[in-house]
């Protein structure tokens, strides 16, 4: 490892750091063309969610999932507009998504490598958070997953990086108004986190401290930060977010998305739960064992810094620890226990938190750098220690990188499996005046062209009140839920049954599609029926003949 340089936030990340990423999502992508047969698909029916949200929106029909119906339900509307400006492109629309999604990788590479500098790390350090970044697994995953994730993380590492250099102007000089908020509002457009991000940020702006006494025996004062320039901040932050806020608020009657109360977040307790927290430690620890030991010495650099002379090496506030540390202990307090943790699909809220762990971890190895050197002497034998280290410390991260192609392939493997096949199968069968009530709402809705129900509650957060009154009054779950379907006679109900097993003991509702999902490892079950209900106004047509003889009938029960 080299000794440092000087840094300079603002040179570009080397050109060979941005291939390697580009090179890693090729390779996933390999991967899935490879298995899949070139049928590209996405790792998460939620993707197709957003694309629904897209079409409608590139359509002019707003932020409506059924086309006409506005509904509050994607958490990430800026994601939702980048999506839509790909809808009208020729070819393929997943092909046009996943490109996106790499693009915003490698950004955010460069991103990564520009954070490192500013926190005063050398070129060849800087260069190790890159390249760390650029093999987590989940963030290449993320990458071409279609989901807004490396959008976010593009964000708010842009976002923290100014929020640095702004906040060292500020030490030297008169204090700027921070442009950073803006950014931290825009990444909270992309993932609700980002609103926690810049809370976080404010208070970083007023955790000014200065340094009084003889050396050795100096203490830390807090100093009065510039509220004004705090102020200004926030109501930049604010003219970006008030518009999408008052539209929740007018078309959802409340400030946040119905994916909120779909997830059953809320204020359960007042202290963090220490088995969340484990959780959350075994998400970031998998992919990056080493630099989720050593951030912690990152964050000591951090609050050792506090109240020095501003500069690279100076003073550099408190933000990215106070982030990596804030995120975890805020949903904590919300989420509930067992396996209804709030933690998205294979811990993907957490994603975004990789580059600030890298960095930080980094970070706190950086002394251990200074030490080392490029090379350590054993009488005459100068032994490159530095670059053992750095192979050690890039072994775990690149073995589960590899891991992760097949478990990437996997996942969108299961979900072609899943609700794509089932489009695809009634898509010649199914009349487009049928409605559906489904529990999966994303690729079913956007490969077809019929009104859904969604028994999740996101797309019809109704079902989600009722259900809450009618058990509030004496009622069981499935009776609730069974009620709530009965008030909106669909004519086919498409599910997993592990999700509503009342389904499938209830009579009136006979199967009469299902498919089993092969070594699933992502979907809600390992099978997805369809079933017909009481009120079926539109029977299944027989499928049309294809080049390769007739289709066979529509199977009976359990078919």
């Amino acid at each position: 490892m080299p000794v440092p340089d000087s840094p300079d936030s603002r040179s570009r990340a080397p050109v060979w750091l941005l291939l390697a990423g580009a090179l890693a999502c090729l390779g996933y992508f390999a991967v899935e063309a490879w298995l899949l047969s070139f049928d590209l698909g996405f790792p998460l029916d939620d993707t197709w969610i957003h694309l629904q949200f897209a079409r409608n929106l590139a359509a002019g029909q707003g932020l409506s999932y059924n086309p006409g119906e506005l509904v509050t339900g994607s958490t990430a509307p800026l994601w939702t507009a980048l999506l839509a400006l790909l809808i009208p492109l020729p070819g393929n629309v997943v092909v046009w998504t996943k490109l996106l999604g790499v693009v915003l990788h490698i950004a955010g590479i460069d991103a990564v490598w520009r954070l490192a500098r500013e926190l005063g790390l050398s070129r060849g350090l800087a260069a190790l958070a890159a390249g760390l970044t650029l093999a987590t697994s989940w963030l290449v995953w993320s990458a071409l997953s279609g989901m807004e994730i490396p959008l976010f993380v593009l964000l708010s590492v842009w976002g923290m990086t100014l929020h640095l250099r702004e906040r060292a102007a500020s030490l030297e000089g008169p204090p700027r108004p921070p442009l950073s908020f803006a950014l931290f509002a825009a990444a909270a457009l992309a993932r609700p986190e980002g609103l926690l991000l810049l809370v976080l940020a404010a208070v970083d702006r007023c955790l000014v401290f200065e340094r009084e006494g003889e050396a050795g025996e100096e203490r830390l004062r807090w100093r009065r930060p510039d509220a004004r320039a705090v102020l200004i901040g926030l109501a930049l932050a604010a003219c970006a977010l008030v518009g999408p806020l008052l539209f929740y608020r007018w078309a959802g009657g409340s400030f946040l998305p119905t994916t909120f109360a779909a997830k059953n977040g809320d204020l359960r307790r007042w202290l963090p739960d220490l088995q969340y927290i484990y959780m959350v430690a075994g998400i970031l620890f998998r992919p990056q064992p080493w630099m989720t030991l050593t951030a912690g010495a990152g964050v000591l650099a951090l609050v050792e810094r506090l109240g020095g002379p501003p500069g690279p090496r100076g003073d550099r506030g408190l933000l990215p620890a106070l982030w990596l540390i804030g995120l975890p202990l805020a949903y904590s307090i919300m989420s509930p226990t067992g396996k209804g943790m709030i933690a998205g699909n294979f811990g993907r809220y957490y994603f975004p938190l990789f580059p600030v762990l890298v960095v930080l971890g980094v970070l706190g190895l950086e002394r251990a750098a200074r030490v080392l050197g490029p090379r350590v002497r054993a009488g005459r034998l100068g032994l490159p220690l530095g670059a053992l280290l750095v192979a050690l410390i890039l072994w775990p991260t690149i073995g589960s990188l590899v891991q992760g192609a097949g478990r990437y392939a996997q996942n969108v493997a299961n979900v072609q499996d899943s609700d794509v096949a089932i489009a695809r199968w009634l898509a010649p069968r199914l009349a487009p005046e049928a409605v559906l009530a489904v529990n999966d709402i994303g690729a079913i809705k956007f490969l077809l062209p019929n009104q859904i129900v969604d028994l999740a509650s996101i797309a019809t957060p109704e079902i989600r009140r009722e259900v809450g009154r009618d058990t509030a009054a004496g009622m069981s779950w499935s009776d609730a839920m069974t009620a709530a379907i009965a008030r909106r006679q669909p004519d086919y109900i498409v599910v997993f049954p592990s999700w509503v097993p009342f389904l499938a003991r209830d009579p009136r509702f006979p199967p009469v599609r299902s498919l089993a999902i092969p070594n699933n490892i992502t979907m809600g079950g390992d099978e997805i029926v369809v079933y017909a209900t009481p009120w079926t106004r539109y029977p299944l047509r027989e499928a049309a003949p294809t080049a390769a003889g007739p289709s066979p009938a529509p199977p009976g029960p359990g078919g």
